[in-house]
């Protein structure tokens, strides 16, 4: 596969046909996309855990109430039990993968040791899961219209509220979801 065709650093918006429930609405980043499928982290579902919820698990503890207290996402519906990070800037972190020049992903522990003492990255979004897609699934998910792409811009990844991702994600390429019939077919 050439890397013009690659939707690595892209946004996923579910189109409101899209039913499956794991991806109704929902936006995701796709962190790498090659011959052996794609895998990407949902943005804008919020998981029932809270960041001190996570750090307590791994036996981390923080005194801050802005970490205790921040969201963590519902990355996909694979491996629920593993927590990732997007981030910016780039760091020496274990486990980091440079998604673009602006993002990475990392789910080593170090981070979140870091960010549990106000130490990480200066934006970051904890996920537990991620979404995956088999070779070619993408592409033929793309030719059915399940899906539109848009560029990841970080300021809809860490600064747009988590309810209004799915639309401001769409407007990155002038789309308003509002006006699309959740109703596919040919005219």
């Amino acid at each position: 596969m050439h890397e013009a065709s690659t939707l690595s650093n892209q946004l996923l918006i579910a189109m409101p046909s899209l039913r499956d429930p794991n991806f109704a609405r929902g936006v995701a980043l796709v962190c790498q996309h090659g011959e052996d499928g794609a895998m990407g982290i949902m943005i804008n579902r919020l998981s029932e855990y809270r960041l001190g919820d996570v750090l307590a698990q791994m036996n981390l503890r923080s005194e801050l109430r802005d970490v205790i207290d921040a969201p963590v996402l519902v990355g996909g519906p694979v491996q629920p039990e593993r927590g990732f990070v997007l981030h910016t800037p780039h760091g020496e972190w274990d486990s980091s993968f440079r998604i673009s020049d602006e993002v990475s992903v990392t789910t080593s522990r170090d981070i979140l040791a870091a960010i549990a003492v106000g130490r990480g990255p200066e934006h970051a979004l904890v996920a537990l899961g991620y979404s995956g897609w088999s070779p070619g699934q993408i592409e033929h998910e793309l030719r059915e219209n399940a899906w539109l792409t848009a560029p990841a811009d970080p300021s809809v990844l860490f600064e747009t509220p988590l309810d209004e991702r799915w639309q401001a994600s769409a407007a990155l390429v002038g789309v308003n979801l509002a006006r699309i019939s959740p109703y596919a077919g040919n005219a």
